[in-house]
């Protein structure tokens, strides 16, 4: 199953045990509204953002009611400015504001993931590195997370276990040495991506004899990413990680490195202030 299909199932799933948790067995606020009543409404965004989770917003209310038709202004990844409306909406009163919240939690978390990588990624935009994601998302979030990564110009790591290998210290202990672990890799997956985490330019060195497609840099001094990045001359895809702060994010990327995996991408992440009004 392709990333889109898993994307897609995963949406519908979440969407409902959203909804589930919010409504239980009736919205009795909403009843207090004649059934019969119609109404408009629209959403805005208070503070500057860039959009992630339109789908997400498009499944609440298709859940909800399907007869409630939305109007979007804007697309993932659009950047936007206070104020600005995202999308209008027209239906039954009652399940516009049933919806609304589960709606808006998507579209704030969502666009909140997308705007914090869309921050990082202006930072290092003179460089030809590419920001990685980490499995450190939000449980039952991570498809959700990973997608709103990409909306703020960011790139997925592995999704999670079984798409890629990435061999750690344990692993390595485990199996005796770099180079049988990537053996044994090689040997159980032909064909999946095979990464190993080096914790010095020994390893790196074990590493790049041993054929890694990809070397995890793990805490390497700025001096020690340009050294790696020396000795390297292309044979693997490199890796930075550990430490990434505001402060190390450009001199690393600066190194020459071909990629820096940052937890904080799905992992520190503010929700950004939306707003529905009804007309």
């Amino acid at each position: 199953m392709n990333f889109t299909e898993r994307l897609r199932q995963s949406r519908i799933e979440t969407v409902a045990g959203s909804l589930r948790e919010d409504i239980g067995d009736g919205d009795i606020t909403a009843q207090l509204i004649p059934q019969e009543k119609q109404a408009t409404g629209r959403v805005i965004t208070r503070e500057q953002a860039t959009i992630a989770g339109r789908q997400w917003v498009d499944e609440v209310f298709r859940q909800v009611d399907s007869s409630v038709s939305l109007e979007w202004l804007v697309r993932d990844g659009d950047s936007v400015s206070p104020d600005q409306v995202l999308f209008r909406m027209k239906g039954p009163a009652r399940s516009l504001l049933t919806a609304e919240r589960s709606a808006l939690n998507w579209l704030q978390t969502l666009s909140g993931v997308a705007t914090n990588c869309s921050g990082y990624a202006a930072q290092v935009a003179h460089t030809g590195v590419r920001l990685l994601d980490t499995r450190k998302t939000l449980p039952g979030l991570r498809l959700a997370q990973k997608y709103a990564v990409t909306c703020g110009g960011c790139d997925n790591h592995r999704i999670g276990l079984w798409d890629a290998f990435l061999i750690k210290e344990n692993h390595i202990s485990a199996c005796g040495s770099i180079a049988s672990a990537i053996n044994e890799a090689r040997r159980i997956a032909p064909g999946k991506p095979v990464e190993v985490e080096t914790e010095n330019l020994a390893e790196l060195e074990q590493a790049l004899s041993a054929g890694a497609d990809i070397i995890m840099l793990d805490e390497f001094s700025i001096d020690d990413l340009r050294t790696a990045v020396a000795i390297n001359e292309g044979r693997a895809k490199l890796e930075a990680s550990g430490g990434i702060n505001a402060d190390t994010l450009v001199p690393i990327a600066e190194t020459g490195v071909d990629y820096i995996s940052i937890g904080a991408l799905t992992k520190d992440v503010k929700a950004i202030d939306l707003s529905m009004r009804l007309d």
